[in-house]
């Protein structure tokens, strides 16, 4: 009993020294995990572009005011997003962007090799690299108390295309026969590399006390675009490789083309919500 008891003291002592360091780390985790601009006020001139860095996620203003055909671009990087507005003011033809990032091409196969020597076979083309997908539309969520918009606001929050895939490589050449033997058979084209999916559009979540005028407003002054990324398109079959020629028809064959890539699969759409606050 008394081993507990100086157990359970030290455990009371070593909290109490080491409670600040504690705090301080659970706020460095915190401020990792989110991290805000907070202005009074935030014009963003016409046709000029105000963009969150790569670790700002919450946008926090007074007054927002996007001047005729300005943008807001959202940090692509954190896939949630909040703007913050007790009012906002927008122009004509303005953009909130959030698009996912683009899934990149894959590479093409590498072609067969053709045999230098007589006689003999060409190497089959690699397969062509599938290509990446495309990332996710952001998450955005829009509190705003005021929403004034005097032209049109396009809120774009699609998901990124999936890269197409790579070409299959050509099959080698067979390489010349001789009186002896025929000529090499032609190798086999790559097949095509699959295209990648297309990433799932952003969700959007508008919440104000005037939600109700803001969802009349959508399709007219407010144009939201939630849409699934493309599928990439699978990669063309590599060629095949041509026969070698012998003499006296002592030919061989020609290799066989390679298959298309299948291609991706379109990301799904996204979803909008109202909220409305008191």
């Amino acid at each position: 009993m008394l081993l507990l008891f100086f157990m359970l003291v030290n455990y009371i002592e070593f909290w109490a020294m080491n409670r600040i360091g504690l705090i301080g780390v659970l706020l460095m985790v915190a401020s990792a995990a989110w991290s805000q601009v907070r202005v009074d006020k935030l014009v963003i001139k016409a046709g000029e572009a105000f963009e969150f860095d790569n670790e700002t996620d919450i946008l926090v203003a007074d007054t927002l005011v996007m001047m005729d055909s300005s943008r807001l671009v959202l940090n692509e990087l954190k896939r949630e997003n909040f703007i913050r507005a007790k009012v906002a003011i927008i122009g004509n033809n303005c953009h909130i962007v959030g698009i996912g990032i683009h899934g990149k091409a894959g590479r093409d196969g590498r072609d067969g090799i053709t045999s230098i020597g007589p006689c003999r076979d060409g190497t089959n083309g690699s397969i062509g690299v599938s290509g990446l997908s495309g990332g996710a539309g952001i998450n955005l969520s829009f509190y705003v108390e005021h929403l004034i918009v005097n032209g049109r606001l396009i809120i774009d929050l699609s998901g990124g295309n999936g890269g197409d895939g790579g070409a299959g490589g050509k099959g080698g050449d067979g390489s010349p026969g001789t009186v002896h033997c025929n000529g090499g058979d032609g190798a086999n084209g790559g097949n095509g590399g699959r295209g990648g999916d297309g990433g799932q559009g952003g969700n959007l979540v508008i919440s104000s006390v005037n939600a109700d005028v803001i969802r009349n407003q959508v399709g007219t002054k407010v144009l939201f675009k939630n849409y699934g990324g493309k599928a990439g398109q699978g990669g063309r079959g590599g060629y095949f490789g041509s026969a070698g020629l012998g003499p006296s028809r002592k030919n061989g064959k020609d290799g066989q083309p390679g298959e298309y890539g299948a291609n991706g699969v379109r990301g799904t759409e996204g979803t909008l919500t109202f909220e409305m606050n008191q």
